[in-house]
Formats: structure tokens, C-alpha cells, sequence
């Protein structure tokens, strides 16, 4: 049994967040989840939290130390994305998205190395995406934000390695979520023929690699793009 931890995940109330929350609740861990509205799942802590603004940050990393106790584990899953072509796109749609996506997860580790450092103990898992390796028409932004992370795991590695903390990125592909469901059945159809495994990814097979990389099973990875997209991407 891997020992209990206190576990944030951002962007806890929906989709593939909400799913890694669950998760980690039925392995018996402590967990706080940041919502800009709504509720995270049964059994988790919500604290509201805008992830691009450090006095946000802190005070909800502030509120689930009073509660739960230091985070020992934080998953920087908030994203936004505002998809557009180049030349359409506007100096908004491309700040809001890397100020969400990539700077929201640099406040949020930075926030949580410091308990992390006086434990000698931590994990760090980004929430990235195939699209930030493999790339997509209509989201630089998003592209840019999501493979951004992947520099920030490995310098942070660096960093941090020799202190008993760990920095990963899962980088999933297509999930089935309200999202995807909506697409119309060709697009669906037309996606599904590019990935290999034929099918989209439920969000707990995401939950899983996320809760894997918290135990003391992967103690020794650091660094490294675990890609869960059925061989869309295979890790580009």
C-alpha cells in the first residue's frame, strides 16, 4: 500500500481533473481540488482558485494546509483553450491560454516546491496533451503552452531531482469527455482511424498513469512525457 498523501489537483471539478481526484480519493489519499466554479468530486476538498494569479494560488494552497496538511503531491491539470487559426488569432487568445496553461502550472509548483523542499519528498505531474509534441492546425497557443510544459518538467528536474522530488507530464490524446462527445459521428469516426488502439481513452485511463507516477512505484522517474493517446502521438 503506498503511504496516504496530500494531493491538489487543479481544474478538479470536470473532465480528465475531476477523474484524477476520484482516483486518488479511492486509494485512500487526501485530496484538494481548485475549481473556478462548481464542486469537485465526493470525499475531495474544493478550494476556489484562478491559477493566473500567484495571490490566488497562494491563498488556496494556504487553505488546504490548514485542512488537510503541506501538499505532497500537485497535478497542474487547469487548461483553457481558444482555438483559432494564426492568422486570426488575437494577442488574448494566445496570452490567455499560455498565462492559463503554462504560467498557471509555474505558480502552482512554485507554490507547492516549498513544502515539497522542507519534506525532502514530492511529486509534480503536468497535465500536457499529445497535440503539444505532435501539433495541430488551429492551436499554436495551446501547442505552445502544453510542449512548454515538457521544458519546465525536465529544467525543474534538474532542480529538484536530488531532493527526493520527482517531475513528470502526462500528455493524453483524445478522451472521451462532453467534449469530444459532441463532435459530429464523421469527425469522431475520422479521428479514431488515425489513432492506432481505434478508440478514444476513458479519463480514468488517464487517472491511473497520474495516480501511478504519485506512489513510490515510479520514485525513480523524473522527467519523462508519459504519452496515454493510443498511439496517436507515441511520445513525439
Amino acid at each position: 500500500m503506498t503511504t496516504a498523501r496530500v494531493v491538489l489537483v487543479t481544474g478538479g471539478n470536470r473532465g480528465i481533473g475531476r477523474s484524477i481526484a476520484e482516483r486518488f480519493v479511492a486509494e485512500g489519499h487526501r485530496v484538494a481540488v481548485t475549481a473556478r466554479s462548481g464542486e469537485g468530486p465526493e470525499g475531495t476538498l474544493t478550494v476556489r482558485a484562478d491559477v493566473t494569479d500567484a495571490a490566488s494560488v497562494d491563498a488556496a494552497f494556504t487553505e488546504v494546509e490548514q485542512q488537510l496538511g503541506p501538499v505532497e503531491v500537485v497535478v497542474a491539470n487547469a487548461g483553457i483553450t481558444k482555438d483559432t487559426l494564426l492568422m486570426r488569432m488575437s494577442e488574448d487568445d494566445f496570452d490567455s491560454v499560455v498565462a492559463t496553461n503554462l504560467g498557471g502550472a509555474f505558480r502552482v509548483v512554485k507554490r507547492a516546491s516549498k513544502g515539497m523542499l522542507r519534506a525532502r519528498w514530492g511529486r509534480v505531474i503536468l497535465i500536457s496533451s499529445v497535440v503539444g509534441l505532435y501539433g495541430s492546425a488551429g492551436q499554436t497557443n495551446y501547442a505552445a503552452s502544453k510542449s512548454g510544459l515538457v521544458g519546465f518538467a525536465r529544467s525543474l528536474t534538474r532542480e529538484l531531482g536530488g531532493r527526493g522530488i520527482t517531475t513528470n507530464v502526462v500528455a493524453p490524446g483524445f478522451i472521451e469527455t462532453e467534449m469530444t462527445a459532441s463532435l459530429p459521428e464523421a469527425t469522431q469516426a475520422e479521428y479514431k482511424r488515425n489513432i492506432p488502439a481505434g478508440r478514444f481513452a476513458t479519463a480514468d485511463e488517464v487517472a491511473g498513469v497520474v495516480t501511478w507516477l504519485a506512489s513510490d512505484d515510479a520514485a525513480y522517474i523524473s522527467g519523462a512525457v508519459i504519452p496515454v493517446d493510443g498511439g496517436l502521438g507515441m511520445g513525439h
